[in-house]
């Protein structure tokens, strides 16, 4: 296949999408060319296209976000053998050097020459999949099971995410497990610590429509609807945040939690998440949220209770792909975290926008926002 030319979405400034043309080369010997049909709408691409930043990560040229991807395979580069066009397949879009201390013990997504599409970390940056189609090393493409859609491959990223905590947690058989945020990742969290075997999952959020959902679809056993209250002061603050761990605890007489996964980054959450950790056990760090935060760092040093980063995944793919196959035979259906799907670059803004809310004008859930490339509607 020779150079051809695609149209692709591009961020120029605060809520400034263009639908632009760029060249599309042939895909390079190590490569594959991949039509792509989903890409779901995350946290971070939200603040690039609201902020024209992530935090302290400034879009210093325009950029194309998206990169929970999936797609079909339309060509392969000369040295590809494992894959073919017409394969579906999903992309693992970050880019480690594979030379340094960390890529070498396997830990490559804290590689420091990472290259991750749709970030503005990395100059030149790393174009994201809001593309119709792109070259992408076949290393990174993972070939999608017949029966899975291509929406649900693109959740195999997010998924990573869960996934990545879920080892690091090191949470044994039987633990019960608090989440922190009923969002998209909160919900994958929770549902594989049950399919890995959680005695008992909690979800909490201010949203009770989430952790209606939560419950009544298998993600998670209980919940808890956590009150919108603000302290005057640290002192106040504190004080709140270990009520609110202790009414936590109180669901089904659970107490202190094994393992807590914080998926929000709010700082209220991240001080009740050390409070309701029962000593020895471990609060993971998912949620992206304030760089600087107020923690009431004695109360977990004095019970050993260890708080772990997770950022991003790791080597979780192949894995991903069985839990999907897995939640399935467990009742648990990954698909309903799909609530909005817009067809074509072109209703960008709009999903865009939708992804912001919480529900949409019809008052329904929004979870997951997908947008098909190339299929206008």
């Amino acid at each position: 296949m020779s150079n051809s030319q695609i149209k692709a979405s591009v961020l120029h400034a605060v809520k400034d999408l263009r639908v632009e043309s760029r060249d599309l080369a042939a895909p390079a010997s190590d490569e594959i060319q991949i039509r792509v049909a989903s890409t779901g709408l995350c946290g971070s691409d939200l603040h690039y296209y609201s902020h024209f930043r992530n935090g302290d990560i400034l879009v210093r040229e325009p950029l194309s976000l998206g990169h929970e991807s999936s797609g079909v395979v339309t060509d392969v580069g000369s040295a590809v053998q494992d894959l073919k066009a017409g394969d579906k397949v999903a992309l693992e879009v970050g880019l480690p050097c594979g030379e340094c201390q960390r890529c070498k013990e396997g830990r490559y997504n804290i590689c420091t020459a990472m290259k991750f599409r749709s970030s503005g970390k990395s100059f030149p940056h790393y174009q994201g999949t809001l593309q119709e189609r792109i070259n992408h090393p076949a290393k990174w493409c993972y070939k999608l099971p017949d029966d899975m859609s291509l929406d649900v491959g693109a959740l195999l990223e997010p998924l990573g995410v869960a996934v990545h905590a879920f080892r690091r947690s090191l949470m044994p058989k039987g633990a019960t497990v608090l989440i922190f945020g009923a969002g998209a990742v909160g919900l994958l969290c929770a549902a594989v610590a049950m399919i890995r075997g959680a005695g008992k999952v909690v979800i909490a959020d201010i949203d009770a429509g989430r952790l209606e959902f939560a419950v009544k679809n298998g993600f998670a056993h209980q919940s808890y609807t956590v009150p919108m209250r603000r302290g005057k002061d640290v002192d106040e603050s504190l004080a709140i945040a270990k009520e609110t761990a202790t009414e936590i605890g109180k669901v089904d007489d659970v107490g202190d939690f094994d393992v807590t996964f914080e998926c929000t980054g709010v700082p209220s959450c991240v001080q009740a998440g050390i409070y309701s950790v029962k000593s020895g056990g471990r609060l993971m760090l998912v949620g992206m949220g304030h760089p600087v935060q107020t923690l009431p760092l004695a109360a977990a040093a004095l019970r050993e209770v260890d708080i772990v980063g997770v950022f991003r995944y790791a080597n979780t793919y192949p894995e991903s792909i069985k839990i999907v196959q897995q939640a399935s035979e467990a009742g648990i259906d990954l698909t309903k975290l799909v609530t909005h799907r817009f067809n074509g670059l072109a209703a960008a803004p709009e999903a865009f926008e939708m992804a912001g809310k919480t529900k949409d004008a019809g008052g329904k859930l929004v979870l997951k926002v997908v947008i098909d490339s190339m299929n206008e509607s």
